[in-house]
């Protein structure tokens, strides 16, 4: 199933994309490969989930807003680059959480925009590789994330 096929049948509400907050693109091409610039945790309604994980979220609320980020680079690729069926499988993911000091479970709120990706471009193209650090944000921002995916020919 097409990924686009797959958002509908999910009932997932993409937020507005975000635009650019600096000097970057949001999506750039390079041969075969489609590289998304950090996405931040935008609700359906344009405000950012803000907040540090172990202090004002919750590792769930956290995982939620990792989600968020998942559905805000979907809006980003749609927008920036089009047909979000062109891709043929995620590659790599960085995933930012903002959190105290002493919270260790980086990978777990991650997580939550993994398995929105493993669900939309399925188990197999759906799943790269990754890393999940702590840190703070620019804005106090919970989630960023940016990725790198591939395309098809």
């Amino acid at each position: 199933m097409k990924a686009s096929e797959k958002i509908k049948q999910l009932g997932l509400e993409l937020p507005p994309a975000p635009p650019p907050a600096g000097l970057y693109k949001p999506v750039l091409v390079v041969d075969r490969f489609l590289y998304v610039s950090g996405q931040g945790c935008m609700r359906a309604n344009g405000t950012l989930i803000e907040g540090r994980v172990g202090h004002d979220l919750s590792l769930e609320e956290g995982k939620a807003a990792a989600r968020q980020t998942a559905l805000t680079m979907l809006a980003t690729i749609t927008t920036h680059f089009g047909d979000m069926d062109r891709i043929k499988r995620l590659v790599k993911s960085l995933g930012m959480v903002n959190c105290t000091p002493d919270f260790k479970d980086h990978p777990l709120v991650i997580n939550g925009y993994s398995e929105l990706m493993a669900d939309v471009f399925g188990p197999d193209h759906g799943v790269g590789v990754r890393s999940a650090v702590g840190m703070m944000l620019p804005g106090g921002i919970a989630v960023e994330i940016e990725a790198m995916f591939e395309l098809h020919p």
